[in-house]
């Protein structure tokens, strides 16, 4: 069934969400955003939220000891084991309620959080175990595309031409050359698993995949698109904004894949030129002003088109046939 928005509203309108205010991330961040719309959606569906939490912008700015912005049961761990941390979590809860420990109708939802620097590099391996092992847990990936929390260097995730402090765009190169890490469709080729793409500027469609999400029996993924106003550049009532532009121009494609079998969940009617992506963030600033800039943007815009393509062509020779 799907979730009304005016009936979270109210039914969280006094209810806890299991993020409290007060925390210490910055105005228009998305990953608040990003973690207050699983929560709400995971206790909607009648679950008891259980979260691990990677080291990074998100952990250190709602644990700060001796305070915390978290209500719900909540485990920091280091930078690259979030998802080992909430294998060993969801493993001790199957034992515990096979020994009847634990009542058989109490339903619990195990939710790891982690930025991109935790999950495309220092934690890929963690995670990829979580995965192959098949833990029903939900690995959330707030994706800012850059080690903000340490002060904006680049990772696996950053786009080519960010302007980021271990990879500057200077006179000689471009900032970073390499395109970003596809971590959806690592996390797709374990097969018996859920991965997906989510945008805070598609809330519906983000509601909808953390309920399949949850649902799933097993490991599941989704990628949420989460600006970072400060490392970004950008005014701190644009995140909706930018986040909507980045499914606009193919640079953020919403799709799913279930077992192999792929959907594209969003399909605009017009696409903008992936130009307006990079003119509306001031962290390409320097990258458009070199004089190289339109042959490094029909790059990234020649590549955006041929993955939409791809996943078009997947979306239906894959239609009806999982691979598991």
């Amino acid at each position: 069934m799907p979730v009304n928005i005016k009936q979270l509203a109210q039914e969280f309108d006094k209810k806890e969400i299991g993020i409290t205010q007060g925390h210490r991330l910055c105005p228009g961040c998305g990953a608040p955003i990003t973690v207050k719309f699983v929560m709400m959606i995971a206790r909607h569906l009648g679950y008891e939220p259980v979260v691990g939490l990677a080291t990074g912008c998100l952990e250190v700015s709602t644990s700060i000891y001796p305070y915390t912005a978290w209500s719900v049961p909540y485990i920091h761990n280091a930078f690259e084991n979030v998802a080992a941390t909430m294998s060993g979590v969801e493993t001790a809860y199957k034992a515990l309620k096979n020994k009847g420990k634990i009542p058989e109708d109490k339903k619990y939802a195990f939710i790891a959080f982690g930025g991109d620097g935790g999950t495309y590099d220092i934690g890929l391996q963690s995670l990829s175990g979580m995965l192959e092992r098949g833990h029903k847990v939900l690995y959330v990936l707030y994706d800012n595309e850059g080690y903000m929390n340490t002060g904006n260097q680049r990772s696996g995730s950053t786009p080519p031409g960010s302007d980021t402090t271990t990879a500057p765009v200077g006179k000689k190169l471009p900032g970073k050359v390499q395109l970003k890490k596809n971590i959806v469709e690592i996390v797709a080729a374990h097969e018996n698993v859920y991965a997906a793409t989510a945008s805070l500027s598609e809330p519906m469609d983000f509601f909808a995949k953390v309920e399949k999400a949850l649902n799933f029996d097993g490991p599941s993924f989704l990628a949420v698109f989460s600006p970072c106003v400060r490392f970004w550049r950008v005014n701190d009532d644009k995140t909706v904004e930018i986040s909507k532009l980045a499914v606009e121009t193919k640079y953020w494609p919403l799709y799913e894949v279930e077992r192999g079998v792929y959907r594209v969940t969003r399909k605009p009617r017009q696409f903008k030129p992936v130009e307006e992506f990079l003119k509306a963030q001031g962290r390409f600033r320097k990258l458009l002003s070199r004089p190289d800039a339109k042959e490094i943007v029909d790059e990234l815009q020649e590549y955006v088109d041929r993955r939409w393509e791809r996943l078009l062509t997947l979306e239906e020779v894959t239609k009806d046939k999982p691979i598991r």
